[in-house]
């Protein structure tokens, strides 16, 4: 079992008439073509601290950032972000305001104006040069050495405390993560406790057995949480799909055709094979590999069994006998935990696999988990997620935790915590 968690509740505090900087996690999945939001699941799950500190009569300063170097994109304004906020917080007295400012003049001037029981959402976080992966990637900084940057400097003097509900991003170092706790009373919101103890219930009690369903095509994600779950039994099976399953079949030895491996090494997903390989050979017994997949041919969807490979055609989805076998282990399960699509589901044809298993996982009698904005999204389009037992908010937070890996914004509010206790 985990250590519980050191850290203030906001719950704890009265912050009426108090200037608060809430740093929440909204960074929502943007559809290309229109720059435009496809998923307001992390801002309907944001909801809760902050209509709660408006309530309170709090004067509320929202920082949030939406996507970044490595999801240009995404990288877009925060206005419609400020829109939906509005439209679910369901009062004309709480709408939102937006200010396409981060921390400059316009912004602090606007947290200043603020009268209590309102908000106001400041500008995209990444407009900041320390705010962007890339940076936190090249430079390892401390959260002290964080407090000379633009952002700190600017709002914290004239906050009154701040509270952090971003679990989502708990796994950056950056300055709106962990700076603010070194200078201000901080506290966390009741999404980023939720998120702890519904990936704790999966992490260090989970109910057995414990089936871990990992597709999709950000494969890394799965290899950061498979060999520790495996390692420490939280997992009794891992069911592969997606990519994953294609990687894991590939290290088995399996000749998938021209086009797949193609795929895989385009894109560096080959990295992964001997990874693959060790899981393998140390938990062989665990890992469930796809029976058969699935593939277009002159316009119709056709399966083949893994024994009919290689075939030089793109493989899109799982077939039948993987989703028959998968099924039964989904819905036999005590925990189930999803992370990514079986298959290509925004195409019709190969949606297949994933309105099955994620219909499954809807239908399974143990606590279900769904986390990742693919994830997400996929579940959204075929299933009703309020049957899920949590619907995760995090991607590379919720794997961090699950591997067991230290967590920057955890460890910051524990400092702060630290701070209010001694003595």
């Amino acid at each position: 079992m985990s250590t519980p968690l050191r850290i203030h509740s906001f719950a704890e505090f009265d912050y009426r008439d108090k200037t608060v900087i809430l740093r929440l996690d909204i960074n929502c999945p943007v559809d290309a073509a229109t720059r435009k939001l496809r998923n307001a699941n992390r801002i309907d799950k944001s909801l809760g601290t902050l209509t709660r500190l408006l309530d309170q009569g709090a004067k509320v300063a929202i920082i949030a950032h939406q996507g970044d170097s490595q999801d240009y994109k995404g990288l877009i304004p925060l206005c419609e972000h400020a829109e939906r906020l509005s439209l679910r917080l369901g009062r004309p007295d709480r709408k939102v305001a937006y200010l396409d400012d981060v921390c400059g003049p316009a912004a602090v001037a606007a947290v200043r104006a603020l009268k209590p029981g309102q908000a106001v959402l400041l500008g995209n976080l990444r407009y900041l040069a320390e705010e962007v992966s890339a940076f936190e990637f090249a430079l390892k900084v401390p959260a002290k050495d964080y407090l000379n940057c633009y952002l700190v400097r600017s709002l914290a003097p004239i906050a009154d405390a701040y509270v952090n509900d971003a679990f989502a991003a708990a796994h950056r170092n950056s300055p709106s993560q962990v700076a603010f706790q070194e200078i201000l009373p901080s506290a966390a919101g009741e999404l980023l406790f939720a998120e702890i103890a519904a990936l704790s219930k999966v992490k260090d009690a989970p109910a057995q057995p414990a089936v871990y369903l990992l597709g999709g095509n950000r494969i890394s994600d799965a290899y950061g949480m498979m060999g520790e779950v495996l390692a420490s039994g939280a997992a009794h099976a891992i069911l592969t799909c997606g990519v994953t399953g294609l990687v894991m079949l590939q290290a088995k030895g399996v000749l998938l055709g021209p086009r797949a491996e193609k795929y895989i090494k385009d894109r560096s997903y080959d990295a992964f094979l001997p990874q693959s390989v060790e899981l393998l050979e140390k938990y062989g017994d665990k890992i469930r590999l796809p029976l058969d997949v699935a593939f277009e041919d002159s316009g119709r969807r056709w399966e083949a069994d893994v024994s009919s490979l290689p075939l030089d055609v793109d493989l899109f989805d799982i077939g039948e006998k993987t989703i028959a076998a998968y099924e039964r282990e989904i819905l036999a399960a005590g925990t189930v935990f999803v992370n990514g699509p079986p298959g290509v589901y925004e195409n019709p044809m190969f949606a297949r696999g994933s309105q099955a298993l994620f219909t499954a996982v809807q239908n399974a009698p143990g606590f279900t988990v769904i986390g990742g904005g693919d994830s997400v999204s996929c579940g959204a389009a075929f299933i009703d997620m309020g049957k899920i037992g949590h619907v995760c908010t995090a991607g590379g937070a919720m794997v961090q935790y699950l591997s067991g890996k230290p967590m920057p914004l955890i460890a910051a509010m524990e400092k702060a915590y630290a701070k209010t206790t001694q003595g």
